[in-house]
């Protein structure tokens, strides 16, 4: 695992390592959205941060995520090392939650496909339009 020399990095830079946002730009957006919060506190993308910081994540469908800060690093490292810059402290969802996620994936599942037009659909659009 390729560490960092330093003893702190910027929050948006390790949050992108760590792997727990896809690119440092969803991670800058997430900050500027107050979604990322350091030891309780709201955080922009420019916070230093440090090994035993706690940091809470607001994710979709009103889920939090937990994580301590265990490691640093500033440059990419492979997935199975980012894992072990940090320590996943988020609770287990209950019964409760996990049954009100299936249904929301149902609900959205179902919304999604019923205005998603099909083949027949696309072709009669372009049909109508002059372009075919």
């Amino acid at each position: 695992m390729s560490a960092s020399s330093s003893s702190s990095v910027r929050l948006d830079v390790w949050l992108d390592v760590a792997c727990l946002f896809k690119t440092r730009s969803e991670a800058q957006r997430a900050c500027r959205l107050s979604q990322v919060s350091v030891n309780g506190a709201p955080a922009k993308a420019h916070r230093e941060v440090k090994i035993g910081d706690e940091l809470l994540i607001a994710r979709p469908l009103g889920r939090r995520q937990t994580v301590t800060v265990k490691a640093l690093a500033d440059a990419h490292i492979s997935k199975a090392d980012a894992r072990k810059l940090y320590e996943d402290t988020t609770p287990l969802p209950t019964a409760e939650e996990r049954e009100m996620r299936r249904l929301e994936r149902i609900y959205r599942a179902a919304t999604v496909s019923a205005n998603r037009p099909t083949r027949d659909d696309r072709r009669a659009r372009r049909r109508l339009s002059g372009k075919d």
